[in-house]
Parts: structure tokens; C-alpha cells; sequence
């Protein structure tokens, strides 16, 4: 770990031990990074770097804890004492907006440091010009360690963590002559500046889906499937929906089953409870046990490190471990609770989409159809479902299928030039690193500079030793190290084994995953009986991925059998052995 950077004021203080245990490992990694040490020193040391990333790299959006509420000013109404709010209020009682919807995103680094962009500074090197060159997929590359279920979980998990207001103003992207853009021009809305404040009216979307006075979410029976409900232009009705696709639809709507199914479990052993006490308590039975599952499952999936394999299951597993955060109390580590614009960052993984999908048969394994991606979004999500496959079938078929690798040239072409449902044209790859600069994310040298990483002085020493990529890096961003975006150097550098990412995203990993949970009075703090019922706790400790996929399709409960993780290529049955159909990214034998 290279010295801290003076310009860097700590915002918490480690204990003593911490100290020494940061101290240790800063002399160990100047000779060896903590991904090549045996596994319990290297879990030892990210537990080091998290101490530091908590002591260096948490920053709040505010200049002071007043602007996020008070308990005077809004007192937590008495039901939400025990519930979670649709808003995400009331998580603190104490600032009851800390962190909930409207409220502004944090930093990972001090807000000096990450500027808002001049204008020439937001453009060069031409945007447009690196998506073509380093985000164009020529080929797909798969990531074969995973399934696509996975690359679905991520979205599922984070497209309604990072939401930004849009001004009324508009980015205009600069196209060259030679540009093969066929649209004219390319723009799209600005991000809201941090000093308008205007939090969201999001309750109402947020409940968007019908409740029963049971407790349960309303889902409507089409033949043998249930679908989320619908308005009449036919977009879904739930919270978020602007990237809405067959993935988001699968996982929706199975987490809205799992909701009426504990709420039936939860209704047999309480009678008397009325409906909002069914419905808030299944609530907090499903979001912790999704937390679980992101925690101990999908994450080992895609940072498949052996090291890796010690450090996420303390934390939502086993309850007994000295680092196991639920029941351990909450801690804000100096800093209101909130997302920030660098974990927004590092979660750009639009390489893990393919570019179509091939669907099974989940009984029989025979192939049905290869669809492109892109006729599975926003109000065709259902558009695989109306030729005949059941939800069992698009499971089964995620669960062979592989995603894209996240790495240089593997954005798909639709991406690249994605249709909106009002009919403008965007390139993700170029928005991706206009909202990074936009926002003041630094490049990709400062980036790491500010993690206390080392920092590649050549090209050839950012890529690892790949002279064709250092070449093509120097020559579009003009021989100049510094101004390498963070997205393009992360998706450039070597990776530690069997990560799905790079060690540079990971380090903001490490630091925000873990305090998402650490700051959650629900987990962190009131994990008991009173709150969960001890009906719920037993639900949340004895269910994974594997139960909640054969709870509600049993058909799937036999090919999983052999399934160490569910996120990870699933063991293909007979009939889709050696399939060799046209343009389909599922996995093939011999």
C-alpha cells in the first residue's frame, strides 16, 4: 500500500489493533499483493484494507448531518419502528432521510478531489471515439466461470440503488465526420447538480405494485405463470422499470412470489396479525434473505478467489463470527450512511449482457428458440414467455447460458446503440464514461492514487504486459497516462484469479458492501425475534438461491441438485448437449 495521500483527511479512527493489523500489511503488500498470499493472510489483510477504505474513503454528501433530517423534525411514525419505509426512511431514527430515496449520492473521496468536469475536460479524449475502440464487441467474450442468472442478479440488485434526477439541459456528444452513428445526434439529459435539492416523491413508486389486505403482492395469472401486473402501455408496475428486460422480469416476479410465500407461512403461524404486519414482516424476511444470498452466493461466484471463499460467508452465514455483521450493531464509521457516485462506478458491468439468448426446455433440456437481447426489453420482457416457455424454462436456460466477460471490446451492439422506449438512440459505452466524468469520478491513475494503490507509470505496466492494448491505449488517449478513464483502465488491467472483476472496482467493493449491511439497523442492529418473528430468522437462515428457485419450480429442484453455486454454470441436461445453434452464447460439448 503506497502512503496516504496528504490531501486525504481521515474521517474515522481505527482501534489500536487495527492500527497494527493496517501497519503489518502495508509492509507485507510492498512485496506481495493480498490476492497471491495463502488464504487466511490474505482474508486478514482485506480486512485491513477495509479498516483504511473506512478510515480513508467514506465521505458524506452533505456539510452537515442536519440536512438529512432530524428525529424533531420528523419523528419515525410508529409503524416504521419495526418496518422498513418504501422510501427508505427512518433506517436512522436519528436522521431519519439518511440515505433513503432523493437524498444527494456520498464520495469515496473528498469532494475537492472529484470536481465537476470544465467543459473541455468532460470531452477529451472524445468519448465516442474510446467507445468504438475499447467498448465494441467484435466477438463475445464469454465469462465461463458464471451463468447469466448472475449477470441478471447484479441488475436486479442494484438498478433501483443508484438512481440520479435528470436537469432539464443535455449533454450533446460530439461526432466526428467519419462517425458511423446513424441517428444524426446523439445526447441525453444531464445529471441534477448535488445543489438543487429535490428528493423524489418515490413512495408512490415505490409501492407501485398492488397490495392485498393479507399482506401480499398482487400477481396476475396468465395460463400457468404469474406476471407482475402491467398498466395499459404495458410497462410493469414496479418501482423502477427504466431498464427493464426478460432478466429483471424473471427476478421480479420471483422475489414477488417468495414475498406471498412467506407471507403464507407467516399468516399460518400468526392468525391474528392484520395485513400490514404480514406485509412489512415478509419485507424484512426477503430483503435479508436477498442480502444473504448477494452476500454468500453470487459474490464468491464472481470473485471466485480462494481467499474470497473465507471472507463473505462470516458476514450473513454464520451468526457466531467475530466478523459477522448481523446482530452486531450498526456503525456509520463516522459518516451518514449513503450510496456513492464511485460505487455507482464501479457496478458499469453492461459486458455481462450477450447478445442473444438461447432458451431450453427446463424438463426435457431440448432447445426451443435463440432470441436477441434486444427483443426482451422494456414492454417485451414477456416476448420469450408468449412462444410457450415457462418461468422454469427462462431459469434453466440463464442457468447454461453464459454472460460477457467484463472487459475491453464486449459491450453488445444493441447496447451501443439502444433503442428507448421514446425512441432515442443511445451508446451506453459512450454514457458510461460521460456520467463518470460528469460526476467527477476520477480517472483511472488518480482513481487507484486515492486507494492508496499503486499507480502504473506506462501503459505497458497498466495492461500487465499486453503491448497490442498499451499501444491502443497510448495512441487514443495521447501518450497521456492520467487521463485514462477509470472505467477503460479497469477493464484493461490483469485480473487476480478468478476474478470477474478488477482488483481496482473491488476495492470499492470490499469497502461498500459490507457497509451497506453494517448500516442497516434491520441487519445490523435489530436482527431478533421481535422484529423478524422467529418464523422469519429460520426462513432467512435455512433458505438459499437452490430453495428459492425450487420452491416455486419444482421442476428446476433435479438439475440443481449438482449445482454448488446457483450463479455458476448450471450442469446442462441431455437435450441441450452439444446444441450448435446460430449465434447463441450457451455453453457447448464436443
Amino acid at each position: 500500500m503506497p502512503a496516504q495521500d496528504p490531501n486525504v483527511k481521515a474521517t474515522f479512527q481505527p482501534t489500536f489493533p487495527e492500527k497494527l493489523l493496517v501497519g503489518s500489511y502495508h509492509l507485507i503488500n510492498k512485496f506481495i499483493p493480498w490476492h497471491k498470499l495463502p488464504s487466511i493472510l490474505g482474508a486478514l489483510n482485506l480486512d485491513a484494507l477495509r479498516v483504511e477504505l473506512r478510515q480513508y474513503n467514506l465521505y458524506d454528501g452533505y456539510a452537515a448531518g442536519e440536512s438529512q433530517g432530524s428525529s424533531k423534525s420528523d419523528p419515525t411514525p410508529r409503524r416504521f419502528e419495526t418496518a422498513r419505509n418504501s422510501e427508505g426512511k427512518y433506517n436512522d431514527t436519528a436522521h431519519p432521510q439518511m440515505g433513503c430515496s432523493g437524498i444527494r449520492f456520498g464520495r469515496n473521496f473528498p469532494r475537492e478531489l472529484t470536481p465537476a468536469p470544465s467543459e473541455e475536460s468532460l470531452r477529451n479524449p472524445d468519448p465516442r471515439m474510446l467507445s468504438e475502440r475499447f467498448m465494441k464487441r467484435h466477438e463475445f467474450k464469454p465469462a465461463t466461470t458464471l451463468n447469466l442468472l448472475a449477470a441478471a442478479w447484479i441488475q436486479f440488485q442494484t438498478h433501483d440503488w443508484f438512481f440520479h434526477e435528470s436537469s432539464d439541459e443535455n449533454i450533446d456528444v460530439p461526432l466526428s465526420e467519419s462517425d458511423s452513428w446513424p441517428h444524426g445526434k446523439m445526447e441525453f439529459p444531464k445529471t441534477k447538480p448535488d445543489e438543487v435539492l429535490s428528493p423524489l416523491d418515490t413512495d408512490a413508486q415505490a409501492t407501485r405494485i398492488p397490495t392485498r389486505l393479507d399482506g401480499k403482492l398482487l400477481l396476475q395469472k396468465d395460463g400457468r405463470e404469474s406476471f407482475l401486473p402491467r398498466d395499459a402501455e404495458g410497462n410493469v408496475l414496479t418501482g423502477f422499470s427504466n431498464n427493464w428486460w426478460i432478466g429483471m422480469e424473471m427476478l421480479h416476479t420471483l422475489f414477488a412470489m417468495e414475498h406471498n410465500t412467506i407471507c403464507d407461512m407467516l399468516r399460518s403461524n400468526h392468525p391474528d396479525w392484520p395485513g400490514d404486519k404480514v406485509f412489512d414482516t415478509a419485507r424484512l424476511v426477503n430483503c435479508a434473505l436477498m442480502a444473504k444470498i448477494h452476500t454468500v452466493e453470487w459474490t464468491p461466484a464472481i470473485l471466485a478467489h480462494p481467499t474470497l471463499k473465507l471472507a463473505p460467508r462470516s458476514h450473513l452465514e454464520d451468526l457466531g463470527a467475530i466478523s459477522g455483521i448481523p446482530g452486531s450493531g450498526v456503525n456509520q464509521f463516522g459518516v451518514p450512511y449513503s450510496m456513492t457516485e464511485e460505487f455507482v462506478s464501479v457496478y458499469r458491468m453492461h459486458s455481462l449482457i450477450p447478445d442473444s439468448i438461447a432458451f431450453f426446455e427446463s424438463s426435457s433440456g431440448e432447445h426451443k428458440s435463440t432470441i436477441p437481447t434486444s427483443e426482451t426489453l422494456f414492454t417485451n420482457a414477456q416476448h420469450p414467455l408468449d412462444s410457450g416457455l415457462s418461468f422454469a424454462d427462462t431459469f434453466y436456460s440463464f442457468g447454461i447460458n453464459y454472460p460477457g466477460a467484463i472487459t475491453n471490446n464486449n459491450y453488445p451492439a444493441f447496447l451501443r446503440d439502444l433503442t428507448l422506449p421514446d425512441g432515442t438512440h443511445r451508446d451506453m459505452g459512450t454514457v458510461d464514461l460521460l456520467r463518470d466524468r460528469e460526476r467527477g469520478v476520477p480517472r483511472y491513475c488518480n482513481f487507484r492514487r486515492l486507494l492508496r494503490m499503486t499507480v502504473p507509470k506506462t501503459f505497458l505496466e497498466l495492461t500487465g504486459g499486453n503491448q497490442k492494448l498499451a499501444d491502443e491505449l497510448a495512441d487514443a488517449y495521447d501518450n497521456n497516462i492520467e487521463l485514462v478513464d477509470a472505467l477503460v483502465g479497469s477493464h484493461s488491467e490483469p485480473l487476480p484469479k478468478g476474478f470477474g472483476f478488477s482488483d481496482t472496482a473491488f476495492r470499492i467493493f470490499i469497502l461498500m458492501a459490507s457497509r451497506r449491511l453494517k448500516s442497516d439497523r434491520f441487519i445490523a442492529g435489530e436482527w431478533n425475534a421481535e422484529t423478524y418473528s422467529k418464523e422469519g430468522l429460520d426462513w432467512v437462515q435455512n433458505t438459499g438461491m437452490k430453495d428459492v428457485l425450487g420452491r416455486h419450480f419444482p421442476g428446476l429442484k433435479e438439475v440443481l441438485k449438482e449445482s454448488e453455486n446457483v450463479f455458476a454454470p448450471w450442469k446442462m441436461m441431455q437435450g441441450s448437449r452439444g446444441y450448435g445453434g446460430i449465434e447463441t452464447n450457451a455453453p457447448k460439448t464436443k
